[in-house]
């Protein structure tokens, strides 16, 4: 199924597939899965492929876009490809160098989509998270608008075609929104959003600033090392395991719908060739009005990405309130 016609219009002229496969996966997962699972995400129909530096797999999933180009399954056009600047390259020089790397590993000109990860700077060259001998977190005073005034001119040397953030909250934003000077505005915050963490007051800032939100752990999270392991697991929540039953499909696709339909860009991921399948299948079905409130109701402000790391760190999205 080709989503031919399930695309946003951002602030900038371009359009971003509302549903996306989202490639991060767990350092003990080989990052061969990664390629595997992108090229069965290309064949099933996706179209918008979502990565970042940090994920360590840019060089696979450029392999599987490659391979997908060279069948004749799609041309470079037909995928929209978002990488993340992290933070240990937030100072103005390193940016356009670091997403000129990104390129070079996977194996394309430009990227559909180049956002900064995380509002918060970290000493360049550290590939970990530096803490001194007290634990206290090391870090760089970078003005977030002079990193952005380095993604603008990424944009316009067309090695990005749309530039915008991730994991920002209201205050952050609005750093960027009232810059003196501002070239464009961020297309998109990419943040956590789910049912558990439905987002709602940031959705309705974006949607006031005509800026769009990308939800990433739409359906929950892996176990990772760094999350909370007591953590219910989303999918198996007896309201969308209710509804799964009510509407024949799978929680997954409740959970993608309920997104999908609150004007939200979404990325499913999964590595599993079934329910790749399944995740795309979210389009020839509606959930009803109430439905859409039940769900809102199992908001809890829950994080699985509780940014933890970060800790200490003066620019720790997650102090805010959103």
């Amino acid at each position: 199924m080709d989503l031919k016609h399930h695309y946003l219009e951002l602030n900038d002229g371009h359009f971003i597939p509302i549903l996306g496969f989202g490639t991060y996966a767990p350092k003990e997962v080989p990052k061969s899965m990664a390629r595997e699972a992108t090229k069965l995400a290309i064949e099933a129909g996706f179209r918008h492929i979502d990565s970042a530096y940090l994920y360590q797999n840019e060089k696979e999933i450029g392999l599987a876009i490659q391979s997908k180009i060279a069948d004749g399954t799609v041309k470079r056009e037909d995928i929209f490809y978002t990488s993340k600047l992290w933070c240990t390259f937030h100072l103005p020089e390193m940016v356009q160098p670091t997403l000129e790397r990104c390129l070079k590993e996977v194996q394309l000109d430009y990227v559909d989509l180049y956002l900064i990860h995380f509002p918060t700077p970290l000493k360049p060259g550290e590939e970990t998270i530096p803490r001194d001998e007290h634990g206290n977190l090391l870090y760089d005073t970078v003005d977030i608008c002079d990193t952005w005034e380095a993604m603008e001119k990424c944009k316009d040397a067309g090695l990005a075609k749309s530039i915008g953030v991730s994991n920002f909250n209201r205050r952050q934003l609005e750093m960027i929104l009232n810059k003196p000077g501002l070239k464009y505005k961020p297309v998109c915050n990419q943040v956590e959003c789910h049912p558990y963490l439905n987002q709602s007051k940031m959705l309705n800032f974006c949607k006031s600033n005509n800026i769009a939100l990308v939800a990433y752990f739409a359906l929950g999270a892996q176990r990772d090392t760094w999350m909370d392991q007591s953590a219910p697991v989303l999918l198996e929540d007896p309201v969308l395991c209710a509804l799964a039953k009510k509407y024949k499909r799978s929680p997954a696709q409740i959970a993608l719908r309920y997104q999908l339909q609150r004007g939200v860009v979404v990325l499913a991921k999964s590595f599993n060739e079934k329910r790749i399948k399944e995740n795309i299948q979210v389009f020839d079905f509606q959930l009803t009005s109430e439905d859409m409130k039940t769900i809102d109701g199992l908001n809890r402000n829950l994080r699985y990405n509780a940014g933890s790391c970060f800790d200490g760190h003066p620019n720790h999205p997650f102090s805010d309130e959103y």
